[in-house]
């Protein structure tokens, strides 16, 4: 005698529905945005090339950070920091989508339906997260010419550390535009906030050869052990910044960032909105 196959129940098959559904919509929503402007993906990998190769040609060899493989020059170094700022800027641009449709009244009608707020948040978050790695990724396939050799385990795992480096900076800039009520507030912020924490990650320069109290500043900035997660994947860890960071201690606190910029998401998403009335 078989056993009767289990069958969800109605409030049960509601309930996720209810959250995974509105989610997805969001998430297709801002992929087919992003989707329909093709000259944008090319501006956001084009800009960050120039800049990589003019500043990483220009310092060259002249560049030796203290632990890295011998021979390595300023490219090389610079390649995990540029990916970021790739990774950075898309996230950013996505969010700005955020305050768009606060201005047009979307985004209103959404916090008005009834669904639960994390579909809102991780629509929102994953559609940001999705358009920050399409660049980082691209770009991420010029390793080669600047001296990187990838495997498919060292490829895999600099997938895996793109993606928590684009969901941790697009749910933080989430958490800043939610508050927002004009994109000229959300530059000022930008160039303000995000722009300082990712020059003190260790992307432009290692924190081993820093002065004591800029140490300190990158020590405590998530985005560092983000940036030497990426470089430990891809360079090994002796190219970590001198030792400074190690490989597990960097992604365990990647981790932790993006659990923290959730969870600041959802809480702050909590509030309402200005221009929104309960």
């Amino acid at each position: 005698m078989t056993a009767a196959p289990h069958i969800e129940s109605p409030a049960t098959a509601a309930k996720n529905s209810g959250m995974w559904l509105p989610m997805r919509s969001l998430w297709q929503r801002e992929i087919v945005r992003f989707l329909r402007q093709p000259s944008r993906i090319a501006g956001l990998v084009a800009a960050p090339l120039l800049f990589w190769l003019f500043l990483g040609s220009g310092l060259g060899n002249s560049f030796q950070p203290a632990g890295g493989p011998a021979g390595s020059g300023y490219l090389a170094y610079f390649f995990p920091g540029t990916v970021v700022m790739v990774v950075l800027f898309t996230s950013i641009l996505s969010n700005m989508s955020t305050i768009e449709d606060r201005r047009d009244g979307y985004l209103l009608s959404v916090l008005a339906a009834p669904i639960p707020r994390i579909s809102i948040v991780g629509g929102k978050i994953l559609g940001g997260t999705s358009q920050a790695m399409v660049p980082g990724v691209l770009f991420l396939l010029l390793a080669p010419v600047a001296g990187i050799p990838l495997n498919p385990v060292s490829a895999l795992l600099a997938l895996v550390v793109v993606f928590l480096i684009s969901f941790s900076l697009t749910g933080l800039g989430f958490v800043i535009a939610w508050r927002m009520d004009s994109v000229q507030g959300f530059h000022a912020v930008l160039n303000l906030f995000l722009i300082p924490l990712w020059l003190l990650s260790g992307a432009v320069f290692p924190a081993s050869g820093a002065s004591g109290w800029i140490q300190q500043i990158m020590r405590f900035n998530p985005l560092s052990y983000e940036v030497e997660a990426l470089r430990g994947v891809l360079q090994g860890p002796g190219a970590s910044a001198g030792g400074v960071y190690s490989l597990p201690v960097s992604l365990g606190v990647s981790l932790a960032f993006c659990a923290a910029v959730l969870a600041a998401a959802m809480l702050w998403a909590g509030r309402p909105a200005p221009g929104h009335r309960s």
